[in-house]
């Protein structure tokens, strides 16, 4: 998820930044040159790192491209951060990120989370109608290789890059469910995601379904408001939902809640910050529908509803990632994805690696819509 403009689970914004550095003046003393404190702990913190440079590229068989030196040594910084979530972008990479958020791509369909606990690389969610959910694809399955090749947690965006591939082709996954572990075949196809269905139930009751936040999410609920016209309850089904981009769950929030809080988030020095709605709210009780692929923004919604007493939360307990994400896209067109900050739900729930239980527990995943229908019955009349 990324900060109070933008989001990701994996879902993306921009800001664009300048990236530069401060240099000392330097003085030369005759023969000598004096540089300043702050100048000689940078050559030193660098100067192994620069003396290898220079002896790869004196020794090395093959000749060197210093570009992808350079983005070598910038992916392992990131790396050595040991989180997941942060990750450094060439520019050809920068740009198949970004498509995230653009609503289509080519690809297999499926969202994926880098599992720090056991290293792997885990489906959040097939999207609906996707090539990955008709192959057999499921949340929580973990993918061990593509095309034979093994990947892990901190490979994510390799492997996103290796799973998308050109129209009609076939991927070929390895996939660990529980103890057993077989081989899938999935053909990719153009992937248009639809992230909101809207249809009336009955007794004037409501349901949304969200599978995502991006770009087009807020404006397709606002329409789906619309089209469900004088309602007195909802459902808010964001099952398999891996999250997106903040602003826009931020807005669908702001609708529903009324006059609140929505999360808050600490950095790394202490600072809090506290993202807010307005007195304006959906008249209409609600339910949301949670599993274990309603992750990031999913529970966001999920966790403000809830806490502000707009509704409750049906089904089972949320995937659990409570991580800020900023992206920023520098000037040469390569760019970062960084963890930045904690969120916690209004009422002060930490929630990552934990997720959110659900006000009613319902296990049986066909039942669920209906265990809402109930609840929402019961409190209309």
């Amino acid at each position: 998820m990324i900060s109070n403009k933008r989001a990701l689970a994996y879902g993306v914004a921009l800001v664009v930044s300048t990236a530069f550095l401060t240099s000392t003046l330097n003085i030369s003393l005759g023969n000598n040159v004096v540089i300043s404190k702050d100048t000689y702990e940078l050559y030193k913190k660098y100067n192994k790192m620069l003396g290898l440079e220079e002896l790869v590229k004196e020794d090395f068989y093959k000749e060197v491209n210093d570009d992808e030196l350079v983005d070598s040594a910038i992916k392992g910084m990131f790396d050595g951060l040991k989180d997941p979530y942060s990750q450094y972008y060439t520019k050809t990479e920068f740009e198949k990120l970004k498509e995230q958020t653009m609503g289509s791509f080519v690809g297999i369909g499926v969202y994926l989370s880098p599992e720090e606990e056991d290293g792997l690389l885990t489906v959040i969610s097939p999207i609906e109608g996707s090539p990955a959910q008709e192959a057999g694809l499921k949340s929580n399955d973990k993918i061990l290789k593509v095309n034979g090749e093994v990947i892990s947690a901190k490979d994510i965006d390799k492997a996103i890059t290796m799973i998308k591939g050109k129209e009609g082709t076939e991927v070929e996954l390895t996939i660990k469910r529980s103890s057993d572990i077989f081989d899938i075949k999935v053909k990719r196809e153009e992937i248009v995601t639809k992230t909101i269905e809207a249809k009336n139930l009955e007794d004037k009751i409501g349901y949304i379904k969200i599978t995502s936040f991006n770009e087009t999410t807020y404006d397709d609920f606002k329409s789906g408001i619309i089209e469900l016209g004088d309602i007195k309850g909802l459902i808010i089904d964001v099952r398999d939902n891996p999250g997106g981009l903040l602003n826009i769950c931020e807005d669908i929030v702001d609708d529903l809640i009324g006059e609140g809080t929505i999360v808050y988030t600490k950095d790394n020095k202490g600072n809090t910050e506290y993202l807010k709605s307005d007195k304006n709210k959906v008249d209409a009780k609600i339910a949301v529908l949670t599993n274990e692929g309603s992750a990031s923004a999913s529970e966001i919604l999920t966790g403000a509803i809830i806490d502000n007493k707009a509704g409750i939360s049906v089904g089972t307990t949320t995937f659990g990632k409570g991580l800020v994400q900023s992206v920023r896209e520098l000037k040469d067109g390569t760019g970062y994805k960084l963890t930045t900050a904690q969120y916690y739900t209004p009422s002060g729930e930490y929630i990552n690696e934990k997720g959110i239980n659900p006000t009613i527990e319902e296990t049986n995943a066909e039942k669920q819509l209906q265990v809402a229908v109930d609840w929402l019955k019961k409190e209309i009349n």
